[in-house]
């Protein structure tokens, strides 16, 4: 029986060449070795969207998650989507793992902040719980491998954790799950920016057209102190060059472009000409992808098979916690209890009634 993998996102939005080297080229790399689930993560987008209008838009990024995941190599035939607010029973495993890690160690958890600060809001107490949530995520279907981002491995400690816990508490139940995140872990921003993200406005999503591409592409920041073609300018650190180590797999070509800009001999529009060449080049086989699953209907059709597989793999696993837990031998003996209860209450009648 091969091990699994589970790994997703929040539909807050389109993927982006950050989503792509942080973890969806980890899982289209394993995605064959492990039997692979993938999370629609809506119940974690509401955390920080929480309104109607971002509830709203769940079906939509939905779709665009699933388009995006295929379009960079995953198999649909071979993995399987779900949603997760489609899967109630998660919220039982949820309450029944919460009260093995204690609140000072989520607050040590850094993405936490990071993102209510991202965010504009208070901690609210679901983000404080956000790892549980992913723990419950992680192991309802008993996952062996997490490819996340670099932000998320603090995350997928936290499940180690409450594995183990539980583990010596109540017996084994589950594995011991792995982090992954990418050998580029986090991609700068088209802006410069410490991060590429949705909502910065300086991201190169997976489904931007060519023309789109060319057009952020040639407004990336550069070496700000290289004001004329002339002057020799700093690779390292420079966007530009960051994307082309990435994406351009003309290793000739980059080096060519690195000792010419250095030297002064090659200007910033030829630099970003080169890149807007390869990072079209990387995503063309995404686009033909994208365009054989487009047919209306077909992507709901994965995710709602997919929802109803793993809801069926989610009572297993909550019924194998509540036996090793002692609760379903509880509910047994209440059951028989009042079940003997209400045979005496037939009972008596009946032997009064002969007596008469």
């Amino acid at each position: 029986m091969k091990q699994r993998m589970l790994t997703g996102d929040r539909p807050t939005g389109m993927l982006h060449l950050g989503h792509y080297v942080g973890t969806l080229h980890n899982r289209v790399k394993y995605q064959h070795l492990y039997e692979s689930f993938f999370i629609i993560a809506d119940l974690h987008m509401l955390t920080t969207k929480n309104r109607p209008e971002h509830i709203n838009q769940v079906d939509q990024n939905a779709r665009h998650l699933v388009l995006d995941a295929i379009a960079a190599g995953i198999e649909p035939e071979h993995v399987t989507f779900y949603l997760q607010s489609g899967v109630s029973e998660i919220h039982e495993m949820y309450s029944l793992l919460q009260n093995l890690i204690n609140v000072d160690r989520l607050e040590r958890v850094p993405s936490l902040k990071d993102m209510a600060r991202d965010a504009g809001i208070e901690m609210p107490f679901g983000l404080l719980g956000y790892p549980v949530l992913q723990a419950a995520d992680i192991l309802c279907v008993k996952a062996h491998l997490v490819p996340v981002g670099k932000d998320n491995l603090a995350h997928v400690e936290v499940t180690r954790e409450i594995a183990r816990r539980f583990n010596s508490l109540y017996g084994e139940v589950f594995p011991v799950p792995e982090g992954m995140c990418g050998e580029v872990p986090t991609l700068v921003g088209t802006d410069g920016g410490i991060k590429m993200g949705k909502s910065l406005n300086n991201a190169i999503f997976l489904s931007d057209s060519p023309q789109e591409v060319r057009r952020k592409v040639m407004r990336m920041y550069t070496d700000p102190n290289r004001i004329r073609a002339d002057i020799p300018g700093t690779v390292e650190g420079n966007p530009v060059f960051v994307y082309h180590d990435v994406f351009n797999a003309n290793e000739a070509e980059v080096e060519d472009l690195k000792t010419r800009y250095r030297s002064g001999s090659v200007g910033d529009v030829e630099v970003k000409e080169r890149l807007n060449a390869a990072l079209n080049r990387f995503l063309d086989p995404m686009r033909e992808r994208r365009s054989k699953y487009e047919e209306p209907g077909l992507i709901e059709e994965l995710i709602e098979k997919g929802t109803q597989q793993v809801r069926e793999e989610t009572r297993k696993t909550l019924y194998e916690m509540r036996k090793a837990m002692g609760f379903t031998g509880v509910w047994n003996r209440i059951r028989r209890k009042a079940e003997k209860q209400r045979t005496k209450q037939e009972v008596v009648p009946t032997a009064q009634k002969e007596t008469l």
